[in-house]
């Protein structure tokens, strides 16, 4: 007999039309011998609805009246859902989050899921129940040790199912809802989006983060962290939707089931070069000129930066491993001499990479990390980072002394610690999927002193403000005063709580001023296969080229290229880049 936990979101029980066919799909699913804890959300709009009542009393809400108010939504759900199986013939009892045993930490609106008493649900399975649980909350004991109702923010509902499938170790956790799977792309932009049958968690989590809504990137991290079989799936047939595959199996433990250590693992890829050009032609095909050139002579480039536009120039910066030295070289000074601008190679650099779920989705992580090294001395010449990824490239000789730092102060263990990795790809695809996130805005931090620490303090005092900062690049020109530049994308929303953090800032780095980008959207290519696949990146800036499409702003990890484009040029860029890729449905 297999145990599954099943979710099934607001559309999918928006009406009781609804609820009665998800009830009569629960109990064949019964019927055929599973065990099954089946999680909802609230009925279709319902907590849009509740929301708004609540600012139609106050335009400021506490936070622990609205999570009073919005656990509510859940509980209709349960209660007919279990009524309607029971009608079926069905055993079902429905429960709340505090009743199933979900704690919480004390944070309402956003509460992290620390444990999960699983006593009485199996009990209730033992017996032969159904047991439906209201997802999206919990309960917490509050400063003055009495029960307090939580939400766990958007997507909670997500969360709470995955997070009793690893309690409860389920075989399987089934997350239903209004499309087939994961798609390639947005299906509301890209009408010829196609299923994807599998995914990893770390693909998934970079197009969770980019905006691709299927699911919470939450639910991923927890599925990932503890290897728990997650499959998405629509609600209105039975095809078989789209399986998430993780590699990680780890054990729950002491820190709570969501507070478990964030940073998995850290990297050191050492005899690295940083090849710079400056001052070259801002117009579309520049960066597709060069990646293909260097694809072309089977140069395997890692990082590319592209942060800094003066008039009609910007930089490229890019890092090679050292024995393609020499040919990057060459194939770098034909194209300046085509094109113009200056080249320079950095040689003896090391690159240094933590890794783990969610990583920009916790804003002191980044920070912590930045500021280790600058604690022990160590100046990062480069950043860049991703969902699952943030990488430094150092001095050679800081390599070691870096390693060591970092690892203990993320308490890394020998096994989780890799010098000069190998790259594997077990068949993944260079590209998997393509997403577009409107919702961001540029900025840029100019002539930053060039000493440690100047990252992290920037980091930090967003971090401190609860503020993500989601593509955050360090190139290497140079300023006035030898000051160099750091720009980050962030929410919209977030932007007008900026100028706080940053003008105290500038107070006291008086040479450095702040430029606002323009209207942007964010354009992503995410594979697994990327790191084995030679000219990804070359690949995506051609399919913008051939658009006519300019690139504001390369950043690239080990499986995302993200290229920030103008505003209005976002859902073009989208499809093109869809369709180079093969993506398209046949």
């Amino acid at each position: 007999m297999t145990l599954l936990v099943q979710k099934f979101g607001g559309t999918s029980v928006g009406n009781i039309e609804r609820i009665k066919a998800v009830a009569k799909r629960i109990a064949l699913c019964k019927e055929a011998g599973h065990e099954l804890v089946v999680v909802v959300s609230a009925m279709g709009n319902s907590t849009d609805e509740l929301t708004n009542l609540a600012l139609s009393v106050s335009k400021n809400p506490p936070s622990r009246e609205m999570d009073m108010l919005l656990s509510t939504g859940e509980q209709v759900t349960i209660s007919l859902l279990s009524i309607a199986l029971n009608e079926l013939g069905i055993s079902a009892t429905s429960m709340t989050g505090s009743q199933v045993g979900i704690i919480t930490e004390s944070a309402h609106g956003k509460a992290r899921i620390l444990e999960i008493k699983t006593d009485r649900i199996k009990e209730l399975l033992k017996n032969g129940h159904v047991v439906v649980v209201a997802g999206f909350q919990g309960t917490s004991l509050g400063t003055s040790k009495t029960a307090e109702i939580t939400t766990l923010g958007r997507g909670g509902s997500d969360t709470s199912a995955v997070a009793l499938a690893t309690a409860l170790k389920a075989d399987s956790c089934e997350i239903y809802t209004d499309v087939p799977g994961v798609l390639t792309t947005d299906p509301r932009k890209v009408a010829d989006a196609q299923l994807m049958t599998t995914v990893t968690c770390d693909e998934m989590l970079e197009l969770a983060s980019l905006g691709a809504a299927v699911l919470h990137p939450r639910a991923v991290e927890i599925a990932r962290n503890y290897g728990i079989p997650l499959v998405v799936r629509s609600s209105w047939d039975n095809q078989p939707g789209t399986t998430l595959t993780s590699k990680e199996k780890r054990s729950l433990g002491k820190e709570g089931l969501e507070l478990s250590k964030p940073v998995n693992s850290i990297e050191l890829v050492e005899k690295q070069s940083v090849i710079g050009l400056s001052h070259i032609p801002d117009q579309p095909g520049i960066a597709a000129d060069l990646f293909e050139t260097l694809s072309e002579g089977g140069i395997n480039v890692d990082l590319i930066i592209q942060s800094t536009h003066q008039g009609n120039s910007n930089d490229i910066t890019f890092t090679i491993a050292e024995e393609d030295l020499k040919r990057t070289k060459l194939l770098c000074q034909k194209l300046i001499q085509r094109l113009g601008g200056n080249l320079t190679i950095q040689e003896k650099m090391s690159k240094l990479s933590i890794r783990g779920a969610g990583i920009m989705g916790r804003p002191g992580i980044a920070a912590k990390f930045f500021e280790t090294l600058s604690k022990s001395g160590i100046n990062l010449r480069l950043i860049a980072t991703s969902e699952v990824k943030v990488s430094c490239v150092i001095n050679a000789e800081s390599g070691n002394k870096g390693l060591r730092y970092v690892s203990e102060a993320f308490d890394l263990k020998d096994k989780q610690i890799k010098i000069n990795p190998t790259n594997i790809c077990n068949g993944e695809p260079e590209v998997r999927g393509v997403a577009l996130d409107p919702n961001q805005v540029q900025l840029s931090v100019i002539n930053i002193p060039d000493i440690p620490g100047s990252a992290a303090i920037l980091c930090q005092s967003f971090a401190d403000e609860g503020i993500c900062l989601h593509t955050i690049v360090q190139s290497e020109r140079k300023y006035e005063s030898n000051g160099k530049i750091i720009s980050f994308t962030m929410n919209k929303d977030d932007r007008k709580n900026a100028d706080d953090i940053l003008i105290p800032l500038l107070k006291v780095w008086p040479q450095a001023y702040l430029e606002d980008g323009k209207a942007i959207a964010r354009i992503s290519a995410v594979g697994a296969g990327m790191p084995v696949s030679i000219g990804t990146a070359g690949r995506m800036f051609r399919a913008l080229a051939n658009a006519n499409i300019n690139i504001l702003m390369i950043a690239t990890s080990e499986i995302r290229t993200t290229c920030i484009v103008a505003e209005n040029d976002g859902i073009k860029a989208l499809k093109e880049v869809h369709k180079f890729f093969k993506l398209a449905s046949k």
